[in-house]
């Protein structure tokens, strides 16, 4: 596998096509920015580009929070079976 999916941080919040489509998205926004240059149109591509990121962010701020509650649910019924 690559060197870059191996991390386990980066794995547990983001999975393989989550890691494509960020590097897809990467690599297509700097062709556009040598096949347009600094014009007019750079501003779109730098748009579509930071909506990207955006998403990105939520969905791994989303998967912190998920992984946070469920945590906090184990706890409860661990202190739920403990009572019994």
């Amino acid at each position: 596998m690559l060197k870059i999916f191996h991390h386990t941080e980066m794995n547990k919040h983001f999975d393989i096509p989550t890691i494509i489509v960020i590097v897809t998205t990467f690599v297509l926004f700097t062709i556009a920015l040598f096949v347009k240059g600094l014009t007019h149109d750079i501003l779109l591509e730098a748009g579509v580009f930071l909506v990207s990121v955006k998403l990105i962010l939520m969905s791994y701020k989303s998967s912190l929070t998920n992984q946070k509650m469920m945590d906090e649910l184990h706890e409860i019924k661990h202190m739920l079976n403990k009572d019994r």
